[in-house]
């Protein structure tokens, strides 16, 4: 990808979406068990990840600020999980019955580093992390290796034990909004950040510009496919192996992608979170052709 000068103002915007992966600015009712729509979900409370269930692609996982639903095409959700702020939302790379999070329990506080092995209806602390317990809220699993998992807590930490012990790495990039780990090499991050996205290649350790286009988004695929998202290109991709990007998708006007999931079983269909720097509403699109059109779901 040719390197693109960053435009004056946007750091400015970007201060909007960091807020928006923080959560707790929204008044909620009681968030009930029974069933609901990603529409009202939108109005009441803050989207913080999204991955879809290896095992059946018919269920999304949407992961918010009160809890963890399932959301279906039709822009139904359910609630499958307690009422807690589920922070750096992550799904195993094979397992279908496993996931990770972190972030905030109901009563305040952290909840340290969580996994799920029932599909998301009960949670586990597994450790506090360091310095913790830690809420992370950018975090991956290798795809290379599934017990290696990155999160980012006043430090960039790493585990090499599936998240029973950590250790600090280093500093992630200033202004970090994303984080993903690579398919091919543990050692290998990328970094949407506000600077532009960066990638890592030591675990972490240092950090090299593969642009300087503002980054609200990066993901690795398990099949080795990089997606992120630039202010001002719009949807960009990559095989991991050469880095030649091209650009997928356009005309997402004052959207910002912040959250991003494709289907292990059908690498075109794709779904995203997303959120208006203008009108700060979020919504859930899905693609099925690999991000050149989208729809929004539960809206006609």
């Amino acid at each position: 990808m040719k390197t693109i000068p960053l435009r004056r103002g946007v750091l400015g915007l970007l201060a909007i979406v960091a807020v928006a992966g923080i959560g707790g600015l929204y008044v909620s009712g009681a968030f009930s068990q029974g069933p609901t729509t990603i529409v009202a979900l939108a109005k009441d409370t803050h989207f913080h990840g999204i991955a879809v269930d290896p095992a059946d692609s018919s269920r999304v996982y949407l992961a918010t600020h009160h809890g963890l639903y399932v959301v279906g095409h039709d822009g139904r959700a359910q609630r499958i999980s307690e009422v807690c702020d589920y922070m750096g939302f992550t799904a195993h790379p094979t397992d279908a019955t496993i996931l990770f999070a972190s972030g905030h329990p109901a009563g305040g506080g952290n909840l340290g580093f969580l996994v799920s092995k029932d599909g998301g209806r009960s949670w586990t602390k597994l450790s506090n992390g360091i310095g913790g317990p830690v809420d992370f809220h950018q975090m991956d699993v290798s795809k290379a290796d599934p017990h290696v998992i990155y999160g980012v807590y006043d430090s960039l930490q790493r585990s090499a034990d599936g998240g029973q012990t950590w250790e600090r790495v280093g500093q992630p990039p200033p202004g970090i909004i994303s984080l993903a780990a690579s398919s091919i090499d543990t050692n290998t991050l990328f970094a949407a950040t506000q600077s532009g996205l960066q990638r890592s290649t030591d675990g972490g350790r240092t950090w090299k510009a593969e642009s300087d286009r503002t980054a609200t988004m990066v993901h690795v695929t398990r099949d080795g496919t990089v997606y992120a998202f630039m202010i001002g290109m719009g949807l960009v991709r990559a095989v991991e192996k050469n880095l030649a990007w091209q650009v997928v998708g356009k005309g997402f006007g004052d959207e910002y992608l912040l959250h991003f999931a494709a289907d292990p079983r059908d690498p075109q269909r794709l779904y995203a979170v997303t959120f208006n720097s203008r009108t700060r509403a979020q919504s859930v699109i899905a693609s099925r052709d690999g991000g050149e059109r989208w729809t929004r779901l539960g809206v006609e």
